[in-house]
């Protein structure tokens, strides 16, 4: 084995020659690893950097109805074991159609925006749009579908996070609890 002077290096910092005891093309090969790997890292950050866009910022800074209803018709709670993202979702229903509604979220912007949008227009929305609305999400971001459309077009800022499929189940975590809660609501019509 050869002791060898080698550099490591990387895009964002140099380290200073030190003594190690690799052969020098393995010295090479371990410096161009943390060269990939920080290119790497550089273009995660880039594309996290095109997902939170500043449609994306406005619409979580401009959260309403934060807090709990007194006394609602149907209550459900949604969580992304993956990123640690929840919400708690009530909801007042008068002849099929949302007549009050809170929530409260400790979720990431994507989860945020989301909930910016229904937080908006929940309220005056049928039970079958609101599914409808669910659905359409699940479409555009797992398949492609497009995007909404009318009052609820807001959510069109979110089609960037149909390529990261990690980023789904935080963006879908409002539609989730929100469809959790419609099914509370037909239950007892249901029995």
């Amino acid at each position: 084995m050869h002791v060898c002077r080698a550099a490591v290096v990387s895009r964002s910092r140099f380290k200073p020659l030190q003594w190690c005891s690799l052969s020098p093309g393995l010295a090479i090969a371990r410096a161009l690893g943390n060269i990939v790997e920080e290119i790497n890292k550089d273009r995660m950050m880039s594309d996290l950097d095109d997902i939170y866009s500043a449609n994306i910022l406005d619409l979580a800074a401009n959260i309403g109805r934060v807090g709990r209803l007194k006394a609602p018709d149907a209550s459900a709670e949604a969580h992304s074991k993956l990123c640690g993202s929840k919400i708690v979702v009530d909801l007042n229903v008068t002849n099929g159609v949302v007549s009050d509604y809170a929530h409260e979220i400790k979720a990431c912007l994507l989860g945020q925006a989301a909930a910016a949008v229904m937080a908006r227009n929940i309220v005056g929305t049928s039970l079958n749009e609101l599914r409808g609305i669910a659905a359409t999400m699940k479409r555009m971001l797992k398949e492609g579908g497009p995007v909404p459309e009318g009052r609820w077009a807001d959510l069109a800022a979110l089609e960037l996070v149909r390529d990261y499929r990690g980023r789904h189940a935080s963006t879908l975590l409002v539609f989730d609890a929100v469809s959790r809660a419609l099914d509370e609501v037909d239950a007892p019509a249901a029995a």
